[in-house]
């Protein structure tokens, strides 16, 4: 077998709305736009970018969008122009924001009006020279796009004061030409696409340096390792989680775009009884999400009510997936979950648990063309059924980290091997199973404890919601295990939730304290942050 990862991004684009023009891509607050109204507005946003900009080909541009459709204009416009997307959170602080402007040399920011004081404190102390701001109905049609935009700034005070020396507005840059001003530009399939920052195995967030031929193959590989279950130009995909999330990305606008097909973009998810809302009386067939997510929205009354009937495909990534949160969804919407795994490195998919093939407890089979290992310390090969660390190789691994060599050198090896920094088992059958995060493993009293095995056991009571498992410090031990849990009945105590953990675990493995939180930390895309409860 044999992948054509050699074509640009721009390639397959063009290829996918020529192929499906009339066919709806995108949708978001009740509004969509079709292949050919995207393959339209890219172009002219790649045209302004040419024209009216000092940008060249190989700049990096910011882009700080949730999921509007606004985004998939940009980065396609962007990459269209032969730049490099820097896709950023929207959610940035301002020192976070800074770091990455400054670290990718990026020369301009496309942001949203909601979050643009943070922007506007820092880009003065960057190499970036445009600001392009827009606000979140801007692509609907007029009297929908002022009322919406009125009501979300006068009304529910959703945008912050601030000031930019200068900057364009995102419409008036797309009125300032046409799509016929738009002039291709030449490049390669090696170049690269996409700077994904990263905190990675250890350190400071790095820059991925994911190539036209990484998120090519990474498609590909996709689209052929669900192809039982992925259509073509039939499915109707939501998308919760945020497109600047790599993983997003490659589901929404690789995968499901190339395939003619269409996403629902849900710009804020946290908002459970609106996203419910958002779902009513949508024939969705796939949905993507992840265990906080799956957690939240099958509590919800009114979210167990839709309409499942024409959903076939329900996929997990991101963090991982607990029994108990696997079992309700496939008891509310009567699909099973198909658990992934991947890497911002590997653009991102490494393994997926094909729909009619499901691990439980897995992350599934290695995708097409992609190899898998398992290394102890010494770099050797552990004693069969032993976990080591997961080593992957594949068309989708990262060129390397930007301007950052040695962080390179450390986890990629000369003959393409990536390290993880994810601790693994792989079965007879090929299943690969994340055991934990390297970094996140207890020592206690030289017994392992992985997180991730005392978590799924306590998500097994029926009154814990979530919860999240470190080691703390030990004189005598070296290390204990600590819980963190959110509750659904007050009433539960410490003792009850030991009680319970030593019926599934060995006594090494059982919380030796308890402490309860009404919500757990998480990144922008809901995966716990067991480092801050740890600190």
């Amino acid at each position: 077998m044999s992948l054509d990862c050699n074509r640009m991004i721009g390639e397959v684009f063009a290829e996918a709305c020529r192929n499906y023009a009339d066919s709806p891509a995108f949708s978001c607050l009740n509004h969509t736009i079709t292949y050919r109204e995207l393959d339209e507005l890219s172009a002219r946003f790649a045209a302004y970018l040419q024209h009216h900009t000092t940008l060249k080909p190989g700049d990096r541009i910011a882009i700080q969008l949730p999921n509007v459709l606004q985004y998939p204009v940009a980065v396609f416009g962007a990459l269209r122009a032969g730049l490099i997307v820097v896709n950023t959170n929207p959610l940035y602080t301002a020192t976070e924001l800074k770091h990455q402007l400054t670290d990718s040399g990026a020369k301009a920011l496309v942001v949203l009006a909601n979050v643009a004081a943070h922007a506007a404190d820092v880009v003065g102390q960057t190499d970036v020279e445009h600001v392009i701001l827009t606000e979140l109905a801007d692509l609907h049609p007029p009297i929908k796009r002022t009322l919406i935009n009125f009501v979300v700034k006068h009304i529910k005070k959703m945008v912050p004061a601030f000031s930019f020396d200068t900057s364009v507005r995102f419409n008036q840059a797309l009125n300032s030409v046409s799509a016929d001003d738009w002039q291709p530009v030449s490049g390669t399939a090696d170049d690269v696409a996409v700077l994904q920052y990263t905190g990675g195995t250890t350190g400071v967030a790095k820059g991925a340096m994911l190539t036209h031929r990484n998120l090519v193959a990474n498609m590909l590989q996709v689209n052929l390792h669900m192809s039982d279950v992925f259509k073509t130009n039939q499915d109707l995909f939501i998308a919760p989680l945020p497109l600047y999330h790599i993983y997003a990305y490659t589901i929404h606008c690789m995968c499901a775009l190339t395939l003619g097909n269409h996403s629902v973009l849900i710009p804020n998810p946290r908002d459970i009884p609106g996203f419910v809302k958002a779902l009513k009386g949508v024939p969705f067939t796939c949905f993507v999400g992840l265990n906080t997510l799956f957690n939240a929205l099958v509590r919800n009354s009114d979210f167990r009510a839709l309409d499942f009937s024409k959903l076939r495909c329900t996929a997990s990534g991101g963090m991982a997936l607990t029994h108990d949160a696997a079992k309700h969804w496939e008891e509310v919407t009567g699909v099973p979950v198909s658990e992934g795994y991947g890497l911002t490195e590997t653009s991102p998919v490494v393994c997926v648990n094909p729909r009619y093939s499901i691990k439980l407890g897995t992350v599934g089979l290695p995708i097409p063309e992609t190899e898998v290992k398992v290394i102890d310390e010494d770099g050797e090969a552990p004693a069969d059924g032993e976990p080591g660390e997961l080593c992957v190789r594949g068309p989708q691994v990262m060129k390397g980290y930007w301007q950052r060599p040695e962080a390179t050198a450390e986890i990629l090896d000369e003959d393409g091997w990536l390290k993880t920094g994810d601790i693994a088992t792989i079965d007879a059958e090929g299943y690969v199973k994340i055991v934990d995060r390297k970094k996140d493993m207890i020592n206690v009293s030289g017994f392992k404890v992985f997180p991730n095995e005392v978590e799924d056991v306590l998500c097994e009571h029926p009154d814990i919601l979530e919860a999240a498992v470190v080691g703390m410090e030990d004189e005598e031990s070296g290390e204990v295990v600590k819980a963190f849990v959110v509750v659904s009945n007050t009433a539960l105590t410490e003792q009850d939730i030991r009680t319970f953990a030593r019926k599934s675990l060995t006594g090494y493995k059982v919380p030796h304290s308890v402490e309860f939180r009404d919500e757990l930390p998480k990144t922008n895309v809901g995966k716990v942050l067991r480092r801050e409860l740890k600190e």
